[in-house]
């Protein structure tokens, strides 16, 4: 699947989108894919500060349980309450109503040179299905 552009990529199958300071958050299609059908989500709490590639949450599927990372640090503004009961939103939307949390992010310009355009996280995700 091509990337959505003008999102920025983890190594961690994180995407991000930037508007301003505020960066929503989710997982990729490749990383909702590999996980399997997506039955739970633990998500960061409002007002929680966060640091760029820190454990925030958890994603829990019928086959395994992984730690959820934020591909950005800053200051938790929002969760999406929707995924609580319905986690598998995330399956199918992964980049639209399976957003995770927002984030009013912290020095942006620094951040974003350890994220990855769309090109390159479909490069990776390339590299990592051989």
């Amino acid at each position: 699947m091509a990337q959505p552009q003008g999102l920025l990529y983890s190594k961690e199958h994180e995407w991000a989108n930037v508007e301003g300071d505020v960066a929503t958050i989710g997982i990729t299609d490749y990383a909702q894919g590999s996980l399997g059908d997506i039955v739970f989500v633990e998500l960061p709490k409002v007002g929680a500060r966060v640091d760029q590639g820190g454990n925030v949450g958890v994603v829990e599927s019928v086959k395994a349980v992984s730690d959820l990372f934020t591909p950005l640090g800053g200051e938790v503004l929002e969760v999406n309450g929707t995924l609580e009961d319905d986690p598998s939103l995330v399956n199918r939307e992964p980049f639209a109503g399976g957003w995770m949390f927002k984030v009013k992010v912290s020095s942006l310009d620094a951040q974003r040179a350890n994220l990855l355009d769309a090109a390159a996280y479909e490069k990776l995700v390339a590299e990592s299905e051989h």
